[in-house]
């Protein structure tokens, strides 16, 4: 006996020499130490700059090397808290106003991080018994929002990309049920699918993940709501089948991301009734209406859908990642993602579905258990209060766009989103570019707010929005106090028109006119 613990007593050296796991006083320490910085960070976020100033932005010039031997734990912990803290972009701040990346809820932050000391593996039933039952409670949840007649089935992503390959992947498998073992050749002829010309880009990676080629995909123009064009789609359709082609698919999407546009789904989906075609809708962020009650009906038709791909870590208030791929139809996504192996043991008949069986993951991190503590501990009335408020929030900026001396709207505000324009109806096209540029690196400049810019319709647009539950109307106030601010600053001059008087001596109100640019203007504009 001697002898073998005797021989034993290096490999127990070598463990303690690694020890992954600490001891308990140093695991509550490091805890402990953790919190702080966590509560002081959410603490500051309604009033924390998104980042730094321009000339304090930190772009490290190189990596540093693979360490070989450990540090102080403690010390560690908190020089990378303080440079993330200190010197990065702050997406969960009040005054991130740009894109759709939220402030997490707590409940969310104290799931993860129980999920990473779990470590469930949701590949396989008989491994994760109840973060499987978990899982599948959020998706039900959820997906009897949409108003299916039947029970809805789906999985949680890793976002809205993969969510929406997936749903590409199910409507191949629907319409050529020999693509899963034959491939795109037993088709026969090229398979198409149709989105808007504002749908999300991962479907043009989709279709070439996919190998049906990015050509397969069809952007249809939009209408001056920025909706897909209804007549336009039909069109197309009725000359893809002309040619031989196979339309399979048609995506449509409810809050798009450069303008919150919502296609009009019944009309869509009258389309892939009379033709036979999957319908998807893209409602990564617009779906998130379906817990107000008040606003549900901006996505009217969604339940006629075939699949439906929806972001909690958008408006749900998510960290990342947390997507769900939502379908009515079960038995196409099992088909789909079924893979026999030998090396796991099958779900018993009746129970939950093994995970890797319903979704292009294998291996699977609990991206759900966030989700699931958020609505246990708050319930589906906070979110409704969350999107309702946001809403109103976003058209009282409306509002204030449409009386500005300075700007206007470019897009109709449906959702939490402005498109914003300068009033420059004699400015070329190429300045106003470069003019919205410069308004939006100067609103930025001081790192105490961030806005975006995006391309709608073709055209160049100030985007703003409204994604944080922290952000309320001394945060819009500011924002408005600073585009006017840029636009002085670059040397814009407002040209106000009056509207007669309707009595004699009474005062003239100003009404939005246009801008020019002054000599002073033209040289901050770089060049387009």
């Amino acid at each position: 006996m001697k002898d073998l613990i005797d021989r034993c007593q290096p490999l127990l050296s070598l463990s303690a020499e690694m020890n992954f796991d600490f001891d308990s006083q140093t695991r509550r320490k490091l805890g402990y130490q953790l919190i702080e910085v966590v509560d002081r960070f959410f603490t500051s976020l309604a009033d924390r700059p998104v980042q730094p100033a321009a000339e304090d932005r930190i772009y490290p010039p190189r990596l540093s090397r693979l360490p070989e031997t450990g540090e102080d734990p403690a010390q560690v912990l908190d020089q990378v808290c303080g440079e993330l803290v200190d010197n990065g972009f702050h997406v969960p701040s009040a005054h991130y106003l740009g894109m759709m990346n939220p402030t997490p809820t707590y409940m969310a932050f104290l799931a993860e991080s129980l999920v990473a000391a779990l470590n469930p593996q949701l590949a396989s039933l008989d491994r994760s018994q109840t973060a499987s039952r978990i899982e599948a409670e959020s998706v039900r949840w959820v997906g009897e929002l949409v108003g299916w007649q039947t029970a809805p089935s789906g999985t949680f992503t890793t976002g809205g990309n993969e969510a929406n390959l997936s749903a590409l992947a199910m409507a191949l498998a629907a319409h050529f049920p020999d693509v899963i073992e034959n491939g795109l050749a037993s088709i026969g002829a090229q398979p198409v699918f149709y989105a808007s010309m504002e749908g999300h880009h991962s479907l043009d990676k989709s279709a070439g993940l996919l190998g049906l080629g990015r050509r397969a995909l069809r952007r249809i123009p939009v209408n001056a709501r920025l909706q897909l064009d209804v007549p336009e789609l039909e069109a197309a359709i009725k000359e893809d089948l002309e040619f031989g082609k196979k339309p399979f698919c048609i995506v449509a999407t409810a809050g798009t991301t450069s303008s919150g546009a919502i296609d009009d789904i019944p009309r869509i989906h009258e389309i892939c009734r009379r033709y036979d075609i999957w319908l998807h809708v893209d409602g990564a962020y617009g779906a998130a209406v379906l817990f107000s009650n008040r606003h549900r009906g901006l996505v009217r038709g969604i339940e006629q859908a075939d699949s439906v791909t929806f972001d909690p870590h958008k408006w749900l208030a998510m960290p990342f990642s947390a997507g769900l791929l939502l379908t009515r139809h079960h038995e196409v996504l099992e088909r789909t993602f079924s893979v026999a192996c030998p090396y796991l043991q099958k779900a018993p008949a009746g129970t939950l579905p093994d995970n890797r069986n319903i979704s292009a993951q294998w291996s699977r991190r609990m991206n759900s258990l966030k989700l699931w503590l958020t609505l246990r501990v708050h319930g589906r009335r906070a979110y409704e209060r969350l999107i309702d408020r946001q809403m109103r929030l976003a058209e009282s900026f409306a509002r204030w766009v449409a009386n500005s001396e300075y700007f206007e709207l470019a897009a109709p505000q449906v959702l939490p989103i402005l498109n914003l324009r300068v009033r420059a109806a004699d400015i070329a096209p190429q300045n106003i570019d470069a003019l919205h540029a410069s308004i939006i690196e100067e609103v930025n400049r001081d790192g105490q707010r961030w806005i975006s810019a995006a391309t709608v319709n073709g055209q160049s647009v100030i985007r703003t929005m409204v994604i944080s539950y922290l952000t309320e109307e001394r945060h819009i106030k500011d924002l408005q106090a600073s585009l006017v601010a840029a636009c002085c600053s670059l040397g814009l001059e407002s040209k106000s028109s009056t509207v007669p008087a309707l009595e004699p001596n009474a005062v003239q109100p100003t009404m939005p006119g246009s801008i020019q640019l002054t000599p002073a203007a033209l040289e901050n504009v770089p060049p387009a």
